[in-house]
């Protein structure tokens, strides 16, 4: 049931930055921001935690996973650090992701050899 949970959330974000690419004039770039921009915007009202609850991949592996996780990095180092933490507390939190980002592209970076597309 899990992985059906998963795929139902995931496939609906999947689908709201497809309509976002067809039907507006927001680039690529910018839909990641908003899509980061919500999951800490629902994180700090409390509505992503339950969600992530009940989808879990689905709501942890897509890029609303990544804004939840910056901030709920940031609300950890705050209640640890004072407002020191609200500029180190969302790397603390995404570290490891930040650190597998830059893993994997540099392995791919090393295994495959870049050429033009002409």
């Amino acid at each position: 049931m899990i992985y059906l949970k998963a795929f139902l959330l995931g496939g609906a974000l999947c689908v709201v930055g497809q309509l976002l690419v067809d039907k507006t004039k927001m680039t690529p770039a910018r839909i990641l921001v908003a899509f980061v921009l919500a999951g800490v915007l629902l994180s700090a009202v409390g509505l992503y935690e339950p969600l992530a609850d009940w989808a879990g991949a689905g709501a942890s592996v897509p890029l609303t996973g990544f804004g939840h996780a910056l901030a709920e990095g940031v609300k950890t180092a705050v209640d640890e650090k004072g407002w020191l933490g609200a500029f180190t507390g969302g790397l603390t939190g995404t570290a490891g992701g930040i650190a597998a980002a830059v893993f994997f592209a540099l392995l791919a970076a090393l295994l495959f050899k870049s050429r033009d597309r002409s």
